[in-house]
């Protein structure tokens, strides 16, 4: 089973699509496919189905969701096995066509005591992949592997294609789980710049911050990175130009000031000090965002 969430719903069983269009069906099998391998209680799948209003016949219509969902397996089974069901050199069906057959849909999704499970049977998931690249991109940055980390993250970054479950509508659940991969989004982007920056592609950067600053207006750490790289591509007025908008929008919108770290590099920014001061406080900025998030 290959299953794709950072963009737009996608669940293939061998190669065969499974992805019902109906809406609610399509919010079940969303969750299932994050959490593949792993049992998704009914009480979660209640919940994002109808939040804190369940019908009372929730258990029965969610039983038929999950009905509909093994019809699409199972169809997808057979296109699968058919299409695999030529003959061996010796006149034989192909083993293909056995293998095929072996999988049910009982087998792909699973009743369980207390949930239902998505079984992968060792498929890919584009959500553990991303986790895989992101986390030896941080293990290369830990190691000043600087070039490694932004090769690790930048392949990371790439699974995405869009906001999570872009074209699922989402309940209380699916929301929650948007919200939390968008974060893990959110700091690979933000380790991915940190590593291109140590490597000196500030005025490689300039556009792409242009254009996240401008989607993130309170977001402390993109700012500042922002301004260092304007600053060392020779822009000091522009640098100092986005710490007064941030300053602004954080006052106006959240009625607090930005934070001392990056106080200290706009100080830094304005008084034109060296770069190893520079480069220090823009860790020290880098570095408190990061474990405020």
């Amino acid at each position: 089973m290959d299953i794709e969430v950072l963009g737009t719903l996608a669940v293939r069983e061998q190669g065969v699509s499974i992805t019902p269009t109906a809406p609610k069906p399509r919010q079940v099998l969303a969750l299932l496919a994050l959490h593949a391998d792993q049992v998704v209680p009914v009480s979660a799948l209640i919940e994002e189905l109808w939040a804190g209003t369940p019908p009372r016949s929730a258990r029965t219509t969610l039983q038929t969701y999950v009905l509909q969902l093994r019809a699409l397996i199972a169809a997808a089974l057979d296109e699968a096995a058919a299409r695999s069901a030529g003959t061996g050199p010796d006149g034989h069906p192909a083993e293909g066509a056995a293998a095929a057959g072996r999988r049910t849909a009982k087998d792909v999704l699973v009743t369980l005591p207390g949930g239902y499970l998505l079984n992968s049977g060792g498929g890919t998931s584009d959500v553990r992949e991303f986790d895989r690249l992101a986390g030896m991109g941080y293990r290369a940055m830990d190691a000043d592997d600087f070039p490694g980390a932004a090769r690790l993250l930048r392949e990371a970054l790439s699974l995405w294609s869009g906001p999570a479950f872009a074209d699922v509508q989402g309940g209380v659940q699916l929301d929650m789980e948007t919200r939390r991969l968008e974060e893990t989004r959110l700091c690979a982007l933000d380790q991915r710049i940190e590593a291109d920056m140590r490597l000196g592609r500030h005025r490689e950067l300039l556009a792409e911050l242009t254009v996240l600053v401008s989607r993130y207006r309170t977001h402390e750490n993109l700012h500042g990175q922002f301004m260092l790289a304007l600053h060392r591509s020779g822009r000091r007025g522009e640098a100092l130009d986005v710490y007064q908008r941030l300053r602004a929008t954080l006052v106006r919108e959240l009625g607090i000031e930005p934070s001392a770290a990056l106080r200290r590099l706009q100080r830094s920014i304005l008084m034109a000090a060296p770069e190893n001061q520079l480069d220090s406080a823009a860790k020290a900025a880098s570095e408190r965002l990061v474990r405020v998030g």
